[in-house]
């Protein structure tokens, strides 16, 4: 799976104008036309439409929301509203992984994101990969970090991480 995130329409699937026309057919029309999963998921790889993603949020399909979070077009509260979904703790922790590292995710959202995130540590989670991309921003404390590395969860593995990726940090 390609955990990039690239502008919508680059991914092979159609070539958008920028309107949300994907070959004739636009993005909202065709959120009528969804017959599975596979669809939900090309449709949120390549829209560039808010609220065609919106819609596509309220999909049960934890794969579905990984592709509406790598999508660049994606707006910064639908990531917030994205972060609380659970499924299973394996794409619970890999849709964290991939909020940890979007750049549209600032400010209050992303301090947000780095609580739930230390409570899913604490409850046996172990979200070891988000906390990661969590080291790697910037705009996160040092402190703050190696707090998470701490917490009731954390291993010697996860403060070793930490320690690397602030030391790999742009700030440093």
């Amino acid at each position: 799976m390609n955990d990039t995130i690239e502008p919508s329409g680059t991914d092979g699937t159609g070539v958008t104008d920028g309107t949300g026309v994907t070959d004739g057919i636009s993005d909202a029309e065709a959120l009528r036309n969804l017959h599975d999963g596979g669809d939900y998921r090309r449709l949120a790889e390549r829209t560039a439409d808010p609220a065609v993603l919106r819609r596509l949020a309220q999909a049960e399909y934890p794969f579905v929301w990984h592709a509406i979070v790598r999508n660049a077009a994606v707006p910064a509260d639908l990531l917030a509203e994205l972060s609380v979904r659970r499924h299973t703790t394996w794409n619970d922790n890999y849709l964290l992984r991939l909020l940890a590292a979007h750049p549209a995710l600032t400010g209050p959202a992303l301090d947000d994101l780095v609580v739930l995130v230390a409570a899913r540590l604490r409850a046996g989670d172990r979200p070891y990969q988000a906390v990661l991309e969590l080291a790697r921003r910037p705009e996160l404390t040092a402190e703050r970090m190696r707090w998470l590395g701490h917490l009731p969860g954390a291993s010697t593995w996860l403060r070793r991480g930490i320690t690397r990726a602030l030391a790999e940090r742009p700030d440093r």
